[in-house]
């Protein structure tokens, strides 16, 4: 009874309220000093997961498979641990120890400006390998020697095939938006470079999309790495309010009209536009300025000074609204975009996770809109089974509803297409003309001799122009000309078969009224010659002559 009563006596008494867990602060990720004190100058106290998760695996040398949606810090997640690496040892000329591969040349120089800001209390060398510069000044800088190397695939090979660099020195490397590097089919590149890196290298992937392809690549080239999720691959964000605007047809002015009626909204402080061709980029942005928007395009065929400017005024604030392809969409670190626009849903479903991943970032509030015809319908099906989740419709003023049905609606891109092929079909169809058009032949046709046509019995029957009429006839003109057997030999001795064919056209156009004159028959009795028909006058005389008997 005892120890019955005990034992209630301890269920009744109150347990302890669980204390919260405290946040993670970067000091506790093991940071050195001189590193804490950037990080703090920059105004930053509290690491993101993907950062409070991955910093800690990196000060240690494994290899990390980072995966985490965009705008969640991922680039602070190997910059910063790799700062504290390179503290000790030094740079040998044309080796760089760290090497950071980047897509796109934008979000290579927004790597190079972290470096720049947390590593300000180290004394460390950097070189940024881009397309659109210099290849001097950027040989000048590896002749130095540095100790991190920022590059995109391509200049990267550029500079090792002309023996201005070597990478048998790199103790650290990263693939940054690996599956970005998929798409623009940068695979066989970055394959290339690990092969020619040390196999002792620690590496780093991160992407918030993982393909197979990618998977495939890091169970090649990553020796046991540690994964770290800080989010489900393909998700976005809770803090973007995402919607879709229909429009009832795919037309161009339709669709750009609408897209004003969207920019006009109170709420819209900035926002960047994306397209999914080069040429809508330059259209679009002609099109808002010419409506008084303060728009400016971005795209990779700019060149790289043009991007650059262009990007610092958004930044900045002075351009309201950046009209952008997809190599605007990965990794760009824009503080405060309130919304996006996509001109047009992405090709590909992983694109929208990060095109509208430019805006709420940091725990900011963001808007993004899609426009949808019905011949989108496919694209916005791709999108909603990626991110698990539909996306809500929004009714704005100035813009014409439509529900979104079958491809082949009307407006669709899908009837457009029925109708090119009908078009097809009306073509080929005739009797016997094939792909011509029957109605230019008709009328040339209607003035066509028919088949029992006599142009000697009937010459009237041609002069139907004044330019036939003042032609002589046929038998006039054959009246005029001197019997064959007067003609030079020359004529006939050109050769057999163009004068046998020319003089078998003739027969048949003359007919009947063509006396027969086939050949005439040696002296020899006990054999002639066989008559042959269809030569006329031109018969060759070693036709006419017999076989000589053996």
């Amino acid at each position: 009874m005892l120890e019955n009563a005990a034992s209630d006596d301890a269920q009744a008494a109150p347990q302890p309220e669980a204390q919260p867990e405290a946040p993670v602060r970067f000091s506790d990720l093991g940071l050195s000093q001189p590193l804490l004190d950037a990080i703090e100058a920059s105004g930053y106290t509290t690491p993101t997961p993907i950062q409070a998760k991955a910093i800690p695996i990196v000060l240690q040398g494994r290899d990390v498979l980072g995966i985490a949606q965009t705008g969640t810090g991922k680039t602070a997640s190997f910059t910063l641990p790799m700062i504290d690496i390179l503290a000790a040892g030094r740079t040998k000329a044309r080796m760089p120890r760290t090497l950071i591969l980047e897509p796109t040349r934008e979000l290579a120089a927004q790597v190079a400006e972290s470096f720049d800001k947390y590593g300000k209390n180290h004394r460390l060398t950097k070189a940024l390998l881009i397309g659109g510069v210099s290849f001097g000044d950027q040989d000048a800088l590896l002749s130095q020697g540095v100790d991190v190397l920022i590059a995109t695939p391509g200049r990267l090979l550029d500079h090792f095939e002309r023996g201005k660099l070597l990478l048998s020195g790199v103790q650290v490397m990263v693939v940054d938006e690996a599956d970005r590097m998929l798409d623009m089919g940068f695979i066989p590149d970055i394959e290339r470079i690990f092969k020619l890196t040390p196999f002792t290298r620690q590496t780093l992937f991160f992407s918030a999309t993982m393909p197979g392809e990618i998977r495939r690549l890091t169970d090649q080239f990553l020796s046991n790495p540690v994964r770290i999720e800080a989010a489900k691959p393909a998700t976005t964000a809770e803090t973007i309010d995402q919607r879709i605007v229909e429009i009832p047809g795919s037309d161009p002015r339709t669709r750009r009209a609408a897209l004003r009626a969207i920019m006009k909204g109170d709420d819209v402080k900035n926002g960047i536009i994306f397209c999914n061709r080069k040429t809508d980029v330059d259209v679009v942005a002609e099109s808002l300025r010419r409506h008084g928007f303060n728009a400016a395009p971005i795209h990779g065929d700019l060149d790289q000074r043009t991007r650059t400017a262009t990007l610092e005024r958004f930044k900045t604030g002075t351009l309201q609204f950046l009209i952008a392809s997809d190599v605007a969409a990965r990794g760009l670190d824009i503080p405060a975009v309130s919304h996006v626009f996509n001109y047009e849903p992405p090709r590909h479903a992983d694109d929208y996770v990060h095109r509208i991943g430019r805006t709420g970032r940091a725990g900011l509030k963001g808007q993004s809109f899609t426009l949808v015809s019905p011949g989108d319908r496919k694209s916005l099906d791709a999108i909603e089974k990626l991110t698990g989740k539909p996306i809500a419709k929004a009714d704005v003023e100035g813009v014409p509803t439509a529900a979104i049905g079958d491809a082949r609606d009307s407006g669709g891109r899908g009837r457009r297409a029925d109708e090119l092929r009908e078009q097809r079909r009306h073509r080929h169809d005739g009797e016997g003309e094939g792909r011509r058009d029957k109605s230019r032949y008709k009328k040339r046709d209607a003035s066509r001799p028919t088949a029992g046509f006599d142009p000697i019995a009937q010459p009237a029957e041609r002069s139907e122009t004044p330019e036939r009429a003042e032609r002589p006839p046929q038998q006039a003109r054959s009246e005029e000309r001197p019997p064959r057997s007067d003609r030079p030999a020359r004529e006939h001795s050109a050769g057999q078969g163009q004068g046998r064919g020319h003089d078998r056209g003739r027969d048949r156009r003359r007919g009947a009224d063509r006396p027969d004159r086939s050949g005439e028959r040696r002296d020899r009795p006990e054999r002639a010659a066989p008559e042959v028909t269809g030569f006329g006058d031109d018969l060759p005389a070693f036709l006419r002559a017999p076989k000589p008997k053996n």
